[in-house]
């Protein structure tokens, strides 16, 4: 089964950038979407950004023009490039793949916090 692992949390000041690398142990061509979830302490896990296999993205309202989504076919590798980081950005993020037959994975997590 392939596995997801996420790399590139980490702490920032506000105002500063991070970027978070999602790489699949196999091709991520067998996955229909990918995306990124966040949870912060005392909160349910909300989705962050999605990209479809042809490109097509979607983020959060809250992360809309502060965050971007991409996906290196060649490396297997989804990211998510954080600019303008928030302390409400402070969370565990979690890469997540979607396969055409529904099947969910999720990689371990990564922290990223955000505090002057």
């Amino acid at each position: 089964q392939v596995q997801l692992v996420e790399s590139g949390g980490g702490s920032v000041q506000p105002g500063g950038s991070l970027r978070l690398s999602c790489a699949a142990s196999g091709s991520i061509f067998s996955f229909a979407a990918m995306g990124w979830y966040r949870q912060a302490p005392g909160k349910q896990r909300e989705l962050v950004a999605a990209i479809t296999n042809v490109g097509k993205t979607n983020y959060a309202e809250s992360v809309k023009g502060r965050f971007t989504i991409s996906r290196d076919n060649a490396k297997n590798t989804v990211l998510l490039q954080m600019d303008s980081l928030k302390p409400e950005d402070t969370a565990v993020y979690y890469c997540n793949a979607r396969s055409y037959s529904g099947t969910i994975l999720w990689g371990q997590g990564t922290q990223v916090t955000v505090s002057s």
